[in-house]
Order: C-alpha cells, then sequence, then structure tokens
C-alpha cells in the first residue's frame, strides 16, 4: 500500500479556531497495515484552560504549565505528517486547528484529508450514531481517558483499519480513500458550497480568474468529483488554480465522446493560460502517399492546402517529418525513399542493417510495399466509411449524435430518442456542424477503439 495515514486528534480551548488554542496533540503514523510512528504531547496554549475544558477533557492549567508552546512543536508535526493523509474523526475541526496555529506562524500547512465519520457511514451504514464515543462502543475498543488527545486518536486508527479490513483487496481499499478524500484548500474566491453544488455528470467545465477570463477548461463523466480531485492534489497546475480561480462554470454533455470533442474544440477557440495540450490551432501540413518510378511506395510531406487524398494532418512539417520516420523505424521502411535521407547511395540504415535494401534496389517493390501498407494503417487518419455514432444523452430522453461523412468527423447534435429510429437525414438534422479537425478525428477513433460497445450506424 502506497498511502500513509495520520491519524490526528486534537484537544482545544474551545471550538473556534481564530479564537481558540491547542492543548494537546496526539498523532498515529499508520501506512494502511500497521502504526509505525505516533506522537503526543500537551500544549501551552498561553491562555486560561475553562473549567469546562477541564471537565471534558481532565486538562488543567497546571498541566500545561511548561509545556512546549505551539510553535516549539510545529516542526515535529509537519515530519511526523509529510507525505500522509491527514485523518481524523470529523476531519475539518482538527485540521483547521492546526491550519490556524501554523498561519499564525507564517506557514501554510496542506494536507489531503480523509474523515472517519464520513467513511463510517459508509462501512457500517445500520449504525444510529457516528460519533466517536458511540463507535467506540461498538466495537469495545478500551482506551484509557476519552477526550484525550491520543487516546482518541488511537481509538480513530482501530476504526479506519476496521474500515480497511472490509475491503476486498488493496484497490478497493485505493478507490475508498480516493474518493472519500475532501479538498484540503479551495482558492480563496471559492466557496466549499459552490463546489458541491456542480453537478455529478458528464461534461466540461471552465475555470475563470476574477476578471472572467477562462484560464482552464476540462472535461469529466463526474464535474464534482473532478474539481475535488484538482484542488486534492499538490501540482504547478493546482497552485496555479488556487491563485486564480474564481468561478466554475459548466455544460452538461452527457455523452463521453461529446465531452472528449467539446473540451478540444473549447481549448483551441479560447486558449486558456493554464492548459497545455490540444492548443494547435491550425495544421498547414499533411502526409500523402505516393510512388517512385520504381514502384516503392512512400510517404511524402505536403501543404494542406495541395494535399491529394491526405491520410493525417500536422501542425507544422517538422512534426509530420517526425512522425514519418518514427513509423519508418517501426516497419522498416527506407528513410532515403520516404524522402528523409539524402544519400546518392544506399541509406545510412542500410548500413546499420535497419534498411533492406530498397534505396539500391536490393528489396524487391512488392515486398517493400507490403510492409508499408501495413503502415498506412497506423499512418491513414480518415475514416474511409460514412457513419453515426449513438451515445447516451443530456437526459434520459435523448440521444447524442456524431457525424463522420467523407473521411472526417463533420459535428455532433442532440435528437429526441423517439425520433432517433427515423433513419439517417433525421440524425443528421440534428448536427451542429464544424470544421474539419484533425484532432477531433483522432478522439473519434480512439473512442471507438476503446468503446467495442459503442452503436454505429453506417450510411
Amino acid at each position: 500500500m502506497n498511502k500513509k495515514y495520520a491519524i490526528v486528534d486534537l484537544e482545544t480551548t474551545g471550538g473556534v479556531p481564530t479564537r481558540d488554542r491547542i492543548i494537546e496533540i496526539g498523532i498515529v503514523l499508520h501506512n494502511g497495515e500497521k502504526v509505525i510512528d505516533k506522537y503526543q504531547t500537551l500544549v501551552d496554549p498561553e491562555r486560561h484552560i475553562s473549567a469546562t475544558i477541564t471537565r471534558i477533557t481532565g486538562i488543567t492549567n497546571d498541566m500545561v504549565v511548561g509545556a512546549p508552546k505551539f510553535y516549539e512543536v510545529a516542526k515535529q508535526v509537519i515530519e511526523i505528517t509529510d507525505g500522509a493523509v491527514f485523518v481524523a474523526h470529523n476531519v475539518r475541526f482538527d485540521y483547521h486547528f492546526l491550519r490556524q496555529e501554523f498561519s499564525s506562524l507564517g506557514y501554510t500547512y496542506t494536507k489531503k484529508l480523509l474523515c472517519t465519520v464520513k467513511l463510517s457511514r459508509k462501512a457500517f451504514p445500520s449504525l444510529k450514531s457516528y460519533s466517536l464515543g458511540n463507535l467506540i462502543k461498538y466495537f469495545k475498543i478500551e482506551v484509557n481517558s476519552r477526550h484525550r488527545a491520543f487516546d482518541d486518536a488511537w481509538a480513530t486508527t482501530i476504526i479506519l483499519k476496521k474500515i480497511f479490513d472490509l475491503q476486498d483487496s488493496n484497490e478497493t481499499i485505493r478507490v475508498l480513500v480516493n474518493d472519500s478524500m475532501t479538498l484540503s484548500k479551495l482558492p480563496r474566491a471559492l466557496d466549499i458550497s459552490m463546489v458541491d453544488k456542480l453537478p455529478e455528470a458528464c461534461g466540461v467545465y471552465y475555470m475563470s480568474n476574477q476578471k472572467g477570463f477562462v484560464i482552464y477548461i476540462g472535461k469529466s463523466i463526474n464535474i464534482r468529483k473532478r474539481i475535488r480531485q484538482h484542488f486534492a492534489k499538490h501540482t504547478k497546475k493546482t497552485d496555479k488554480l488556487f491563485n486564480e480561480v474564481a468561478d466554475i462554470t459548466y455544460e452538461i454533455t452527457g455523452s463521453e465522446l461529446a465531452a472528449f470533442i467539446k473540451e478540444s474544440r473549447e481549448i483551441k477557440d479560447v486558449q486558456p493560460s493554464i492548459n497545455k495540450l490540444q492548443k494547435t490551432r491550425h495544421y498547414n501540413y499533411a502526409i500523402t502517399k505516393s510512388a517512385d518510378k520504381s514502384g516503392y511506395y512512400s510517404y511524402k510531406v505536403v501543404t494542406s492546402k495541395s494535399a491529394i487524398n491526405p491520410l493525417s494532418f500536422y501542425g507544422s512539417r517538422k512534426s509530420a517529418l517526425a512522425h514519418i520516420e518514427t513509423i519508418g523505424e517501426q516497419f522498416n521502411l527506407c528513410p532515403k525513399v520516404n524522402g528523409l535521407d539524402k544519400s546518392t547511395t544506399s541509406c545510412f540504415n542500410h548500413g546499420l542493417r535497419k534498411c533492406k535494401g530498397a534505396c539500391i534496389g536490393e528489396e524487391p517493390p512488392a515486398y517493400y510495399n507490403e510492409r508499408f501498407m501495413e503502415s498506412l494503417k497506423i499512418v491513414n487518419k480518415i475514416f474511409e466509411d460514412n457513419f453515426v455514432v449513438l451515445e447516451n444523452g443530456r437526459n434520459d430522453d435523448e440521444r447524442a449524435v456524431f457525424l463522420i461523412e467523407n473521411g472526417h468527423y463533420r459535428g455532433y447534435g442532440y435528437i429526441d430518442k423517439a425520433d432517433a429510429i427515423y433513419g439517417i437525414e433525421e440524425l443528421k438534422e440534428c448536427i451542429r456542424y464544424e470544421n474539419i479537425n484533425p484532432e477531433a478525428d483522432v478522439i473519434i477513433r480512439n473512442y471507438i477503439y476503446s468503446h467495442v460497445n459503442v452503436e454505429i450506424v453506417h450510411f
């Protein structure tokens, strides 16, 4: 198991992080199978502990005299929780208190969060109460002192282990944890309620900055879950989003293929600053198939405007040539025949025995062209048939329709299920036509390849 879990419990002078202070810390470090470290300490809150808190916890003012202040134990807390998921029973209480204490020291403490209250509700759905006290009684967990930080952290560790033991495998534990982890931080302009209101549906989402400019576009079969994943990670991209995002909007597509297509088109149209992929707007070059005087087939890079029967399109001549070179190495095609090697005699690869001699006529064209035609299956991105792909729509009464005609994807639209049975002309009427987009062709091809049960109607 890869993850570490820092199971934390705090005792405090009250319930308001901006006003109250920590008086005791208990941490159990667990690797999913066993305890690997422990930490506990009283903390001098530098203020009075009320009689109510003493009655609940048993911690008195005299007990914290001489105890370290929080800044004196901060480094140890960071070290023992480093690289671990932050776990607690009602995790936001303990996490917010620690964040506030670190914030007062000028340090931003950020963790992925896991709440054993939420996990317990999933794992033990029949219980009347999921308070820590009730779970301790239910599982007959022995603790020396309730409402003391280490004892409560230890009890929480036992509960977490019981939840893990109910799972079938490490993979199901991983899925459970990943699905249950909450956002450790949000952009300042966003509230958790805004994220919680996002739909658990398939579509495209748009993150905008305070000036209203879209800075990131993404897709997901579950928009809310994907947004939460964005802010549960700690990457350079997440940091940019955290600093800039002020609003999140979305458009439900219903169909996953529609989400792929729409995301690709929108990224090209909007050019959001944080998206790195799919920004190529123009495909000025293409690869075509030709043959020399001796009958050897070859690939040729031409401009898109001059291409007759193009096989695939590219944003630059360099990327087209690189693809020919890669395909040539994969199928032992001669670089001289493909125009990549300008030698006057045999090509360089012939000396390395990577070319069978097409460049000097040693390999018969028939044998060479057989390999070439195999490579053509990879290079050719043009559709040979006309067809539509039918997917689920945005509701139960709707279908999404994708049109592939004259070699390319031409657009998509939505149609009522009741009208989808009337034939190809009815289906084509709902299409919102788009300009030819080579990346959309690739998306369609890959989607059909990876979704073997996709519904296709040829015409």
